[in-house]
């Protein structure tokens, strides 16, 4: 599948497909009219591991980016800036995402994989901060992404837009982390709306359907990840253990010490996957 241009038009007054197209526009204007070649969402707890991943060519604040905001939640950047890679590539980082529970619909969660998409990126890399349901994944730990689970009961498609999920999360991308860091086990994710945390009887639920990584974010990112043709790569922070696992209380302080305390790792991951994607 190759990058869209999106150019379909949608029913809603403002179409995001022309606004993700916009944004992309002035995103390659500030870049002397170069396209990039992979994009990144740092989300909580990753911001601090953005730093020394290559040489900066721009740094934009993301409300000056048509249909982006100020990220609304501790932990997360305000920027995406487009760094030069080791191996030559451009790599734009957004170091903020929407989230859905801002209520401001599917569209604006995912409009930084779609301005990413239009940009000219071929491949994506998520990642997020979230609750362990596995005992073995202390906080601090990276955990590879092998599917998900939707439970927000939205989608960022539009009409009678059929997208295949089976492979969403590239299993040839997951064998060049594990090139990259071969301690990384995986998992299935499951988002849920938040913000509030997971009860312990709904982190028992996402046990039992599956799941074991609980959070609020990325599973809508990538369904639009997938309708714009990018290969996709998934990553989360474990940052505490879920609700109901060891009967600690649950704060988002927590989420952004265990990114703190993990930020060296999590660097040298990012730099090891920017030398190969």
């Amino acid at each position: 599948m190759g990058v869209r241009h999106y150019a379909r038009p949608v029913t809603d007054a403002i179409d995001p497909y022309a606004l993700a197209n916009e944004a992309a526009a002035v995103l390659t204007d500030r870049l002397g009219g170069d396209r990039i070649d992979v994009a990144l969402v740092l989300g909580s707890g990753w911001s601090g591991a953005a730093e020394g991943l290559g040489e900066t060519v721009v740094e934009i604040p993301l409300p000056e980016l048509p249909g982006f905001s100020e990220p609304v939640v501790e932990g997360h950047g305000g920027v995406v800036r487009v760094v030069r890679t080791a191996a030559g590539r451009l790599a734009a980082l957004f170091t903020g995402r929407t989230h859905f529970y801002e209520g401001k619909g599917p569209d604006a969660v995912v409009h930084g994989v779609r301005t990413a998409a239009a940009a000219g990126a071929k491949r994506l890399v998520l990642t997020n901060g979230c609750g362990g349901l596995n005992p073995a994944w202390a906080p601090g730990t990276p955990v590879l992404i092998r599917d998900h689970i939707n439970l927000t009961g939205a989608t960022p498609l539009h009409g009678a837009t059929f997208i295949d999920l089976t492979d969403a999360w590239s299993p040839a991308l997951r064998e060049v982390a594990r090139g990259v860091d071969p301690t990384l086990d995986e998992g299935v994710y499951v988002q849920f709306h938040g913000p509030e945390y997971e009860t312990p009887a709904e982190v028992r639920m996402a046990g039992i359907l599956g799941g074991d990584l609980v959070g609020m974010s990325t599973a809508l990112e990538a369904i639009a990840a997938r309708e714009a043709g990018l290969e996709l790569l998934g990553i989360s922070l474990v940052t505490n253990a879920a609700a109901g696992v060891t009967g600690e209380t649950l704060n988002h302080d927590e989420v952004l010490e265990a990114g703190r305390d993990a930020g060296a790792r999590l660097r040298t991951l990012l730099a090891g996957l920017l030398e190969v994607l």
